[in-house]
């Protein structure tokens, strides 16, 4: 299907509040560890456990839903700056309407995948997905992408990217 339309992510999780710090759930992680060597008790790990993942949203970090909501928006599948923002945002609803009125203008222009998802917006977003740290799991999303979508792209072109894409720290 060639069919005009856009994406809208549902959104990354809001930290958590623990001891007067934002927490995500790699503090959790953390802290598992931090509680099996003895440096925390168990009852400390349920308390941050309790508060690290307050609400609707993926995963706080680089996993593999918010990695693939910053591939997509690189692609061109959903308009940029719209996957940050958190799934309980107040501002989510005006995004959901902005993602809504871009693919009404995608209609009436005609404007279809086939004109934006190229071999260079693929490697647009490898790049993207490189230089932040990214999920692998992208590299099977995007090999997959790639192929609906009939563009020549194998897992060595990933290798290819890296080598050229700085990682952000």
């Amino acid at each position: 299907l060639d069919l005009p339309g856009c994406l809208l992510y549902g959104g990354p999780i809001k930290p958590g509040r623990f001891r007067g710090r934002d927490v995500t759930v790699i503090d959790v992680f953390e802290a598992i560890g931090s509680a099996e060597a003895g440096r925390i008790s168990d009852s400390e790990l349920h308390e941050l456990e309790d508060v690290a993942c307050p609400g609707a949203g993926a995963c706080g970090g680089q996993f593999t839903a918010n990695t693939m909501a910053m591939a997509i928006e690189l692609l061109g599948v959903a308009p940029l700056q719209t996957g940050g923002v958190p799934a309980l945002d107040p501002s989510k609803s005006d995004v959901a309407a902005g993602v809504g009125r871009a693919a009404v203008e995608m209609v009436r222009s005609g404007r279809r995948p086939s004109s934006y998802l190229t071999r260079a917006s693929f490697e647009n977003a490898i790049a993207g997905v490189m230089a932040s740290g990214g999920s692998t799991n992208a590299v099977l999303h995007l090999l997959a992408m790639a192929h609906e979508a009939g563009v020549p792209l194998e897992i060595d072109d990933f290798d290819a990217v890296s080598r050229r894409t700085p990682w952000i720290v």
